[in-house]
């Protein structure tokens, strides 16, 4: 879908989850192949309000055709007045393309009397006027970051910072402070890991085979055996068989577990969000987004891992953006090797990252706690995958663990993983994640 109509759905947006009839809508949308039986199953759950937010979200997509089509569904089951808002609403954005672009907005500076618009500009401060109840506010401009003072910091394993919960610096009532603030991992085995390793899709998904995704499921599998999980493998699900392995696994009784893991290794794209941004592929080409995903494991649908971490790792594309990055003193030598041939997990099409519904939708969504999401690179690029050594990100983080999981908690972890990911190859790449954490989490290593 291209970007006045997916921004013409978002304006819309309101106005359709609390008018559209979705009932009659389904056999037209089968009929114009808009979704197939397996997705229309999937919107069908919930309320009319529900079902109507997901048809909208899920439209967005379903290719450049998708509204078009929806606008004649929409007359095809007497919805007349919807139809006809969509219709001139597209043919006035057709004709006036600046109608979609969003308003400049003004900076403002943080001024003892209030919020004032103006220009920023850059104030030096005399340090003889710093003193208490007289602080001036500063606007960084471009003489307080020079490019020339930046210089990349490489966490190098010769400088290890290990957390030491029960040192002995620490008196009687800071170690139970602190005891407090890291999650109980004692249980064996610690929690369920399922992994999703889905390498070959159909040709009508136009989605190429993941060469070397099979190297990077058999280094999670001994990697999280070794971390004390139960580790189960399912490979090449569609959609629905990705949702039903999910939906098994929060069904389960966790109430002598410790901590659940979720890895997805997958071609990925964007996808409309409230919380946690992106999708995955099922094996016939048809998406599955990270947020519904994570909600599957909240406190409703599996009370048995409430309070409890919930991990998510995501080996896949967030779009379609190639970093080029940018030049810095020292690169990584050693990531293009002889024979290495990276390849993207790629995606044919994207969605956009903003949806206009938040006031109708986010109540309907339970708040995320003790969740960590790790997405395998930034959102709207590409993650790269090396054919024969797998995935940059996966490749680094099973690295990591093995050599730091037994002194550094997972959040400090991962750092060391967006380091060593962000100085491989040609393109760039940078993993980061959405942590709802409460506490720190150190893995079980003996």
């Amino acid at each position: 879908m291209d970007e006045a109509d997916r921004q013409l759905l978002r304006r819309c947006r309101l106005r359709l989850v609390g008018d559209l009839q979705v009932t009659p809508l389904w056999d037209a949308l089968l009929k114009r192949e808009l979704f197939t039986p397996d997705m229309i199953d999937d919107i069908q759950a919930g309320s009319r309000r529900d079902q109507a937010r997901q048809l909208i979200t899920d439209l967005e997509t379903r290719g450049r055709q998708a509204l078009p089509l929806f606008i004649c569904c929409l007359e095809e089951t007497g919805q007349d007045t919807l139809a006809s808002l969509l219709r001139t609403s597209r043919q006035v954005t057709k004709r006036d393309p600046e109608a979609i672009r969003p308003l400049d907005l003004e900076p403002a500076v943080v001024g003892p009397m209030g919020l004032k618009p103006e220009k920023p500009r850059v104030m030096k401060p005399d340090p003889s006027n710093l003193a208490p109840g007289n602080v001036t506010p500063v606007v960084l401009g471009p003489e307080e970051l020079l490019p020339a003072q930046l210089r990349p910091e490489v966490l190098r394993p010769e400088a290890p910072r290990p957390v030491d919960i029960g040192s002995e610096g620490l008196g009687g009532q800071e170690k139970l402070r602190s005891a407090h603030l890291v999650y109980v991992l004692d249980a064996d085995p610690c929690g369920h890991c399922l992994i999703i390793n889905n390498v070959n899709f159909c040709p009508a998904s136009e989605l190429g085979t993941r060469t070397g995704s099979n190297i990077d499921c058999e280094k999670m599998r001994r990697r999280f055996c070794q971390l004390h999980f139960h580790v189960t493998v399912r490979g090449d699900l569609t959609a629905k068989e990705m949702l039903q392995a999910l939906a098994e696994l929060a069904r389960q009784d966790h109430q002598a577990l410790d901590c659940c893991v979720v890895i997805i290794l997958s071609h990925g794209c964007q996808a409309s969000h409230l919380q946690f941004p992106g999708a995955v592929y099922g094996t016939d080409g048809c998406p599955v987004s990270v947020e519904r995903i994570v909600n599957i494991f909240n406190g409703t649908s599996c009370p048995s891992l409430g309070g409890k971490p919930k991990l998510f790792f995501i080996q896949a594309c967030g779009g379609e953006q190639k970093d080029h990055g940018f030049e810095v003193a020292c690169m990584s030598p050693d990531d293009e090797g002889p024979g290495s041939s990276p390849e993207a997990d790629a995606v044919p099409f994207q969605g956009d990252l903003e949806p206009l519904d938040q006031p109708d939708a986010v109540s309907s969504l339970p708040t995320p706690s003790d969740i960590l999401v790790s997405y395998s690179t930034f959102p709207g690029f590409v993650s790269w995958r090396n054919t024969e050594r797998g995935s940059w990100y996966i490749e680094t983080l099973d690295s990591i663990l093995e050599h730091w999981a037994s002194s550094e908690d997972l959040q400090y972890l991962l750092l060391r993983v967006a380091n060593a990911v962000s100085e491989k190859g040609i393109y760039k790449q940078i993993p980061g994640c959405f942590n709802f954490l409460r506490k720190k989490l150190f893995f079980k290593t003996k």
